[in-house]
């Protein structure tokens, strides 16, 4: 990607895909907008809006527009910053903007699935706890403390219960009512009775939690006796979503049938935007997560072949990060980086409020809102919006 100026504007050149370039000069003209303001805007997006999934440009032909003095170098420095090439930005920042501006000839229609979030890792001590806690605190802090103020419930899908115990929640006691039960036809009331409201005045009346079940240890054995088991999650949940703008569940360190239940229900369903829903993969900077990682995405990826979803990786978050740990942690963090697809959408360092917050049952947001770590989850929060 270069540049030339010639007056009020400079001449960028680059490459993009001829199926991308036709999409985007099609909904500009809709629009009624010029490409150079088009790609103007993209740029501006893709820079505030922080890591994006990875776009195919592999044969993109030459592409060439005009930009504002300044803008091309504005948005070199954020490609370096993301460490992805400059044509590899400019499709990202493209294939965001039609995202954000749809046809004005669709028919949208309204639909009441949540969005979900599935934080998995067949690793056990990676954070994922941690990251569904954060990731739901952010979502549900009101908008006095910059928060969006969404509904969201937090499911402790880990019959370890650690979800609950973080935010002082008892765990359901074996032989009553519970999630499980609901997954495998033993249900004995209402689901949405078992939901417990997390009270404090950062996050109103919009986030709950469904707490675990020590039965969750045997639910592999009892999905493998009953039809249609990749469902069972969404069947048990699915008269929930319309009170609630986002699900976060917190997933076992498995790879078993609950895994396969919990990937399904992350899958991008016939009437949602890709990447509305999916999973986040927490890791950790160091050797054992990545194979771990591998483990977890060819489960994915055996389900997704199998039973031809589709699934949206919705990133990796390098988790409890710490650069003093030296060369492996560092390297380590440089391999995730380099996987690209899907990319790191935030490195969340190694403090010790989280820590404190778990020891005193609070939220990490109610704890210390101004950590380290608490922005952390808000940035998080914010790329998966």
């Amino acid at each position: 990607m270069a540049s030339s100026t010639s007056g009020e504007r400079e001449k960028v050149t680059s490459k993009l895909p001829g199926q991308l370039r036709s999409r985007v000069k099609v909904r500009a003209a809709e629009h009624r907008l010029d490409m150079q303001d088009v790609v103007a805007q993209a740029l501006q997006a893709w820079q505030q809006a922080g890591p994006r999934p990875a776009a195919n440009t592999s044969g993109a032909p030459p592409f060439s527009t005009w930009l504002a003095p300044g803008v091309y170098d504005t948005f070199k420095a954020h490609c370096a910053d993301r460490k992805v090439s400059y044509i590899q930005g400019l499709a990202q920042a493209l294939e965001l903007w039609l995202a954000d501006h749809p046809s004005p000839q669709e028919e949208h229609v309204a639909t009441p699935h949540p969005r979900r979030r599935i934080l998995a890792n067949q690793k056990g001590g990676v954070g994922k706890t941690a990251l569904t806690a954060g990731i739901g605190q952010a979502y549900a802090e009101g908008t006095e403390y910059g928060g969006p103020a969404q509904r969201v419930l937090l499911v402790d899908f880990d019959p370890q219960g650690h979800l609950s115990t973080q935010f002082g929640v008892d765990n359901l006691a074996l032989g009553s009512d519970s999630l499980v039960k609901h997954m495998t036809g033993e249900a004995q009331g209402n689901l949405a009775d078992l939901i417990v409201p997390i009270a404090d005045e950062r996050f109103g009346d919009r986030l709950h939690l469904l707490p675990a079940c020590a039965d969750g240890f045997v639910l592999d054995v009892k999905l493998s006796t009953i039809r249609a088991r990749e469902a069972a999650l969404e069947r048990a949940l699915e008269p929930l979503e319309s009170g609630f703008d986002v699900i976060v569940v917190d997933c076992p360190p498995s790879l078993g049938l609950a895994m396969d239940s919990a990937i399904y229900y992350g899958r991008r369903r016939p009437e949602e935007k890709p990447a509305a829903s999916g999973v986040v993969i927490p890791v950790q900077a160091e050797d054992s997560s990545a194979d771990a990682y591998t483990l977890l995405t060819g489960q994915i990826e055996d389900l997704r072949q199998d039973m031809r979803l589709e699934v949206d990786y919705l990133g990796l978050v390098v988790n409890m990060y710490d650069s003093r740990r030296g060369y492996i942690a560092t390297s380590s963090l440089q391999a995730w980086q380099e996987i690209g697809d899907p990319a790191v959408i935030a490195v969340v360092p190694d403090r010790k409020e989280q820590r404190e917050a778990v020891r005193s049952k609070q939220g990490l947001l109610v704890y210390d809102p101004k950590s380290d770590q608490a922005a952390a989850m808000r940035k998080i929060a914010g790329i998966l919006s």
